[in-house]
């Protein structure tokens, strides 16, 4: 399976973006979808996720302000970002076929998984 991300960009503070995620094999098997983020030098951090019959779920950071959704027929999945804040600015991977380890957040294990190269987001003050 090959994930790809797009929809990435640079936009000012409080702006909006909308990142996308396509696989490349028919996975309906696939139960949980989600997003996570990295900057250089800090730790890797879940953003959302999303399990099949389940809520999604969101890390603090990004509530109320970050959308998950997916769509099985077309294996494609989106993040809906709204009013950005510089600290949104990172690398941000979908990661497909994931295992989250709590339920009520998207933290997942990076054993499991697949996920592609990742789209930049830059948010300038």
């Amino acid at each position: 399976v090959h994930v790809v991300e797009s929809g990435g960009g640079s936009v000012q503070s409080g702006g909006s973006l909308r990142l996308s995620c396509q696989v490349s094999e028919y996975t309906r098997d696939s139960i949980c979808m989600g997003w996570f983020r990295e900057v250089p030098g800090k730790e890797r951090e879940g953003v959302a996720s999303i399990i099949d019959g389940g809520t999604p779920s969101y890390a603090d950071s990004v509530k109320g302000r970050f959308t998950i959704s997916r769509d099985h027929s077309r294996d494609t999945g989106s993040l809906q970002m709204n009013s950005l804040r510089p600290e949104d600015t990172a690398r941000y991977y979908c990661i497909w076929s994931c295992i989250t380890t709590n339920q009520y957040r998207p933290s997942f294990d990076w054993d499991f998984g697949t996920w592609g190269q990742g789209t930049q987001v830059t948010v300038s003050s």
